[in-house]
């Protein structure tokens, strides 16, 4: 079958690359000819190096490295002044005015200016681009009507008011507005720099960046590498001249390249070692709060799953997330019996009616609503579930297939692929049934969570579609009242969990090895960690 035979010939590549790449680093070391280096785990292969064309950790990780927006996060994940070195807020909260910094510059050493700002917010929101993220701007004067072809992107409500001076208009007050210019699609591009390449730009020998770093080399299937931007503001602060983002698709295989000494900081930590790593390694061992929940999502474009909910239902009750948290992920992470992860500003977290039924209890209406749905022992369920090929994703997909044996009767499909194919399919919406998919907040507000299942959302990747839902949403965006918006927003999460659009699974902890040898971590629920505030502690220095 498809999905074992790309498991054993993906198993087989990375345990090659796994001997032979310890040959191909012998010689690197935390000092080089090229400098400092820092050796970071980034899991599967990002899709882009695109700001607009981008949705996955992965990428961000390194775009955060290469890029920046106006404002940024600290190293223990407040935000502070970026790009821009001050703002204003006008006192009815619709109107931002923010001083890019005069020492500003791009990686070939042009001035970063309030222009570069108002081409990449055009860039963003206009439908052109296709940008996965355009809705960010959703608040902006006229970015509807733009993202709706009723308007030219020129119409947005983005000036320069100098060369160093931005005004941004909001059709109304967004609290968390701040906290989205942080993100990764709202980092600027370098107009000539596209105007050249093309789409083709993001590439190495071509990239204009405007962070930190720049980029060097891209390996494909191997690793990035980036070296200092000499022409950043605040080059004089970083500490480590390269780093290199390495492509790591299998956990274990990570963690056999971390302990070699390969690598400075993993991606993820597999569950299986976690035990023994928490008792041998605690000092290097980071776990801590993390906004994401791990799901699975229901193609609503498939008429089976879009027209039968009790059948959605019952899918998600026959599964026992104490089990997968405690058995198969086991690395402190927490059943999910909401789509919102605790730790959300100003917000509870809403719950599955169900959530607090004996086992037995959840598994009888399970099986209640199974039948209801039209399926039984004489018509089983035909569905596939879709993964990315890793262990822990393969593990829970075992899982879940197990339980819905037990449960209600029937076998699931498994097929497992590479992430960029998973995530393809996904979006094209045609041949998934099942995928497996994480979400992890980009702003600390509960908005950044509910909006992706808002009719038209470009990250609406099920498909959902909730009149009521818009509505509830649509009110809290226009609410200033915070308890008011806080209500509107758990009364359109108790909206959504009823019609059954996800199940979500568990809700993350963030997990990564660092060398005692890397300085200047620190654990944020955001679990961002730029490079540029990392150093290498040199192996003569004291501990």
């Amino acid at each position: 079958m498809e999905g074992k035979h790309r498991k054993l010939s993906s198993w087989f590549l990375t345990a090659v690359a796994v001997l032979v790449v310890p040959l191909l680093f012998a010689c690197s070391g935390p000092v080089d000819n090229g400098g400092t280096l820092l050796n970071r785990g980034v899991g599967p292969e990002p899709e882009s190096l695109d700001p607009h064309h981008t949705r996955t950790t992965q990428a961000h990780r390194v775009q955060r490295d290469l890029f920046e927006g106006l404002v940024g996060y600290s190293a223990d994940g407040v935000l502070i002044p970026a790009a821009a070195e001050r703002w204003e807020v006008s006192d009815d909260g619709k109107r931002y005015t923010f001083w890019i910094r005069d020492t500003a510059r791009w990686s070939n050493g042009d001035p970063v200016t309030a222009d570069d700002f108002v081409y990449s917010f055009r860039r963003l929101v206009n439908p052109e681009t296709a940008a996965f993220y355009g809705e960010l701007m959703i608040a902006v004067k006229n970015a509807p009507a733009i993202i709706e072809k009723k308007l030219n992107a020129d119409s947005l409500g983005v000036t320069a008011l100098g060369p160093k001076q931005l005004q941004i208009t909001l059709d109304y007050p967004v609290p968390y507005f701040i906290g989205q210019l942080a993100l990764v699609s709202a980092y600027p591009v370098h107009a000539a720099n596209i105007a050249e390449h093309g789409d083709s730009f993001a590439r190495a020998g071509k990239l204009i960046s405007n962070g930190a770093y720049q980029l060097k080399n891209w390996e494909l299937g191997s690793f990035i590498e980036l070296t200092r931007n000499p022409h950043y503001w605040n080059n004089a602060a970083t500490q480590i001249d390269r780093v290199r983002h390495h492509v790591t698709v299998e956990a274990s295989a990570e963690l056999y390249r971390y302990r070699a000494g390969e690598l400075d900081i993993t991606a993820v930590v597999p569950s299986e070692a976690y035990a023994q790593l928490a008792k041998d390694r605690p000092d290097e061992l980071r776990v801590a709060p993390f906004l994401g929940t791990y799901f699975y999502g229901f193609n609503l474009m498939q008429e089976k799953l879009r027209d039968n909910p009790k059948l959605r239902e019952a899918l998600s009750m026959a599964i026992d997330r104490d089990v997968l948290t405690e058995k198969v992920t086991a690395r402190g992470e927490q059943p999910a019996w909401s789509w919102v992860p605790p730790g959300i500003a100003n917000y509870a977290p809403q719950r599955f009616s169900y959530a607090d039924l004996p086992r037995a209890e959840r598994h009888a209406a399970a099986r209640r609503l199974y039948q209801e749905a039209g399926y039984g022992a004489d018509k089983p369920l035909q569905i596939e579930i879709r993964y990315n090929t890793a262990e822990t994703h393969e593990r829970l997909a075992l899982a879940i297939q197990s339980m819905w044996q037990d449960v209600l009767g029937f076998e699931a499909t498994l097929i497992n692929e590479e992430f960029r194919v998973l995530i393809s399919n996904i979006r094209e919406m045609r041949i998934t049934e099942l995928f497996r998919l994480s979400w992890n907040g980009d702003y600390n507000d509960a908005h950044s969570f509910l909006s992706i299942f808002e009719s038209g959302n470009a990250s609406n990747l099920t498909g959902y579609q909730n009149p009521r839902f818009d509505e509830l949403m649509q009110a809290a965006a226009q609410q200033v009242d915070p308890q008011l918006r806080r209500q509107y927003l758990e009364q359109a999460e108790r909206e959504m969990l009823d019609d059954h659009p996800v199940i979500p699974l568990y809700i993350h902890v963030s997990k990564h090895l660092v060398s005692p040898r890397v300085q200047g971590w620190q654990d944020n629920v955001l679990d961002f960690h730029y490079s540029q505030h990392l150093s290498l502690r040199d192996s003569n220095d004291p501990e």
